[in-house]
């Protein structure tokens, strides 16, 4: 068992099909199929089970990709480490909660391009659920999210304190007639959405369970709905402060054990730490604790 049997290996795992693999891995199919068959019979197990649309992995495949999926990520590394010199270049992928994105970032970035023309930033928002599988992945080098993210397989650091607070209409000026119904219509993004879920505790804690969740894919789209009078949303206070000030929405603060929360740059423990990303995060850090 070498390097490329595993390569073949998990872009059929990957792929579920043999053809599929060997046109991704440019070769034929006969080749790929012949390659798995010695590779079952080295190790004494079939990995897969064969069906009318390709392929699924036996549970000894199953119990083989994570340490497939390992070696080639090493591999990787490894290139990565010999052709990094010290200089920052080549890729660097980053993930940011999109409200981060929207308060934090920009200046950040626009340093960064122009401290390091060389490096290829990819910026990419999702919510702490998705960043954190893309991160898992590898498909990110890092990750801006909302703690705390507890993972045996994460490298996690604050770089941040946000202070949150609840954005209803402006029409309402306390809550405790909002929450006495019982139920209430909340906006918010998409599932995994760190904010909606503390949302959901916060009024849980309350008791308030009855939720009717209307979901928006912009920041945007929710504080219109807001202030609207669609429903009340939970969010970052210097987000929502010039929304606030403009008389368009009500802010109430949260105690602070409910409104403060932590953002972390999250990374792979195991991942390369590339030149480009430790000139990122040298530069991120005192700038983000500037800005609090």
């Amino acid at each position: 068992m070498d390097a490329a049997d595993l390569r073949i290996f998990e872009a059929v795992a990957r792929l579920g099909g043999m053809n599929r693999a060997a046109a991704e891995l440019h070769t034929v199919q006969s080749n790929v199929t012949q390659r798995i068959r010695l590779l079952e019979e080295e190790l004494n197990a079939p990995l897969f089970r064969r069906h009318s649309r390709g392929v699924a992995l036996t549970e000894a495949g199953r119990r083989l990709l994570p340490y497939a999926i390992r070696v080639l990520r090493l591999i990787e590394d490894a290139r990565r480490a010999v052709a990094d010199d010290g200089t920052p270049e080549g890729p660097l992928a980053i993930g940011s909660l999109e409200t981060t994105a929207a308060l934090r970032l920009s200046p950040l970035l626009a340093n960064f391009v122009k401290a390091y023309p060389q490096v290829d930033l990819a910026l990419r928002t999702g919510t702490t659920a998705e960043l954190v599988e893309e991160v898992l992945a590898h498909r990110l080098d890092g990750a801006f999210v909302c703690g705390p993210v507890d993972h045996p397989a994460l490298a996690g650091e604050v770089v941040f304190r946000e202070e949150l607070a609840l954005l209803t209409a402006r029409s309402v000026r306390k809550l405790d007639a909002v929450f006495a119904k019982g139920s209430l219509d909340i906006v918010v993004l998409r599932l995994g959405c760190s904010y909606r879920q503390r949302l959901e505790e916060i009024l849980a804690r309350r008791g308030i369970v009855r939720l009717r969740r209307r979901e928006f894919g912009t920041l945007e789209a929710i504080i219109a709905c807001v202030a609207a009078g669609l429903g009340v949303t939970l969010l970052p206070k210097s987000l929502i402060g010039p929304v606030w000030r403009a008389g368009r929405v009500a802010l109430h603060a949260l105690p602070a054990e409910e409104a403060i929360v932590d953002t972390l740059f999250i990374r792979r423990r195991d991942g390369f730490v590339s030149s480009a990303l430790a000139a990122f995060l040298q530069q991120a850090r005192p700038a983000l604790a500037a800005a609090e």
